[in-house]
């Protein structure tokens, strides 16, 4: 179902929108493992560090409102990582299934591969979050692993989908150097 969402690059202005989003998130679910919810000046650091790196933060945006945001941070900062990026998509609790996640998601995996990257990781927390699974599976990542009881939260423990999916060329031609973060 189209989102009818305009998707966007994240500015300043939206960082409380996405703070509150994240915020929900964090207190309900095991999307993140994180057990408080950031205060909005964190998630500007976080925004500006992704932004620092060339990485895109998007958001999606209905009439005038910020209904979700999705984005792309290093996999790892060692060098070899490079060419691989792990994606993070949050959609507000009163928009899900409606859409946003898979648009945010299709135009985070659209713009990375623009920008040279080669493979995109997913790090699901929850066996059980098949909605989330599912828009991994839609657009074209494969579950590749599972760590069973890698996270604890509300009590119980939790378990980590992996999922993947190349972008562009993917692992079918050599990595270029050409002295940025990536190829």
């Amino acid at each position: 179902m189209p989102s009818g969402a305009t998707i966007r690059p994240a500015a300043a202005g939206d960082v409380a929108a996405i703070a509150a989003i994240y915020g929900h998130h964090v207190r309900t679910g095991t999307a993140s493992f994180e057990r408080a919810a950031p205060a909005a000046a964190e998630i500007s650091r976080q925004w500006c560090e992704i932004c620092a790196h060339g990485l895109p933060y998007l958001v999606a945006e209905r009439a005038g409102r910020i209904v979700g945001f999705a984005y792309a941070s290093r996999h790892r900062t060692r060098s070899g990582y490079r060419f691989t990026v792990e994606d993070s998509v949050y959609v507000d609790a009163a928009e899900l299934g409606r859409g946003n996640g898979r648009a945010l998601l299709g135009n985070l995996v659209e713009v990375c591969a623009g920008l040279g990257y080669r493979q995109m990781v997913a790090v699901i927390g929850g066996s059980d979050q098949w909605p989330s699974i599912g828009l991994h599976r839609a657009l074209g990542f494969a579950r590749v692993g599972m760590l069973p009881a890698a996270g604890a939260k509300f009590g119980g423990w939790i378990d980590v989908v992996l999922m993947q999916r190349a972008l562009g060329q993917g692992a079918a031609a050599p990595p270029i150097d050409n002295g940025g973060d990536h190829g």
